[in-house]
């Protein structure tokens, strides 16, 4: 994955959205027709594809105007149909209605104990390698007034970030027996708006709540501030809402599937699924890696077993787009300093050869 930033000076969303279009018009078209074959290979209907994507647009207008404004001003910067941009906004909520879900992505570790210490994270993010060749690192200023920086694939609102009022969220899909096509806000879209709306982690909490959603995700969202709670993982699906917080030490760690007690029945993820595997291998870790640089937090997240620990994707090119994973983006969030540090690199490669600070 290529990864390329942009800074946009604008704090109209529609505006925004066409200069983001207009400028990245080649790497958005590109990502749509990935996404627009993509769900017709893991069996979701063309003309469903573009229903569900209208209708969360739908939805989104309801829940978030300003989002919505800014997707159609991509469509119209990017010279595309709003359906496909609405589609690919929306491409977890149509992932939701595969027949089969979709194996796990994404390891999550945050470090956030009360006290001075601003917290200590790093996450994978995981996912078809075919599918994501160019990412987007994007800083703007939201109607709220907060500055944001964050990373998304290109065309989408948003996925993993941090605020200038010091929240950072880490982004994990889930699947539960609740989900459905009934087309929700879609849950990158509420990822966008907690960065641009939330002072607090109690704020995130009560904006993720007032989303109603058709496919599960799990936000993890913390706090620069010494205050209680300083950290969450909100884990959204359809039946209902939950939050789990950090252990008495600081520690909250998450992979791909539920958590919180009342949610738990409701796992879809399948059984073969390196979610149960990677989230023991974090948590065995964990006391190996409160250093206060990612190089070292990164190093200690993969452990003697390097590149081969559960956590590291490494794409097999003998098997078919679909069934290929990569680790494509090793991230650290600084919420003190409103920072985002990553490599396109497992957590590995990033220890031993560095990484970008936007």
């Amino acid at each position: 994955m290529k990864l390329h930033t942009f800074v946009t000076d604008t704090q109209n969303p529609q505006l925004r959205g066409r200069q983001i279009g207009e400028r990245w018009a080649e790497q958005i078209r590109q990502t749509v027709s990935l996404y627009l074959n993509f769900f017709t290979q893991v069996d979701v209907a063309p003309e469903r594809v573009r229903s569900l994507g209208e209708a969360s647009l739908g939805a989104l207008e309801a829940w978030s105007p300003n989002l919505a404004q800014e997707v159609a001003g991509i469509a119209i910067g990017a010279g595309l149909p709003f359906w496909q941009l609405a589609a690919l906004n929306a491409r977890t909520e149509i992932l939701a209605v595969m027949p089969t879900p979709p194996e796990g992505e994404c390891s999550t570790a945050v470090f956030a104990p009360l006290g001075a210490n601003a917290p200590r994270t790093v996450q994978t993010w995981d996912w078809h390698d075919s599918l994501v060749p160019h990412g987007l690192m994007l800083q703007l200023t939201g109607a709220a007034g907060l500055d944001v920086k964050l990373f998304t694939e290109f065309g989408m609102l948003g996925k993993i970030g941090v605020n200038s009022a010091g929240l950072g969220l880490h982004f994990n899909i889930l699947h539960h027996a609740s989900d459905n096509g009934s087309a929700g806000v879609p849950v990158h879209a509420v990822a966008r708006r907690l960065l641009e709306e939330a002072r607090s982690v109690d704020e995130a909490i009560a904006l993720a709540r007032s989303a109603r959603v058709s496919a599960s995700t799990v936000l993890t969202v913390f706090s620069r501030h010494d205050r209680a709670p300083r950290a969450a993982s909100i884990e959204l699906s359809p039946q209902a809402t939950a939050v789990v917080l950090p252990g008495e030490d600081g520690w909250i760690t998450h992979t791909n599937h539920f958590l919180a007690p009342g949610l738990v029945p409701g796992e879809r993820t399948l059984d073969v699924s390196t979610t149960y595997a990677r989230l023991d291998h974090v948590n065995a870790a964990r006391g190996q890696m409160t250093g206060a640089s990612l190089a070292s937090r990164a190093e200690a997240m993969c452990g003697g077993l390097g590149d081969a620990a559960p956590i590291c994707f490494i794409p097999d090119l003998a098997l078919p787009p679909t069934e290929r994973w990569e680790t494509l983006l090793t991230i650290g969030i600084d919420t003190e300093h409103f920072a985002l540090e990553y490599a396109a690199a497992t957590p590995l490669a990033l220890a031993r050869s560095g990484h970008v600070r936007f």
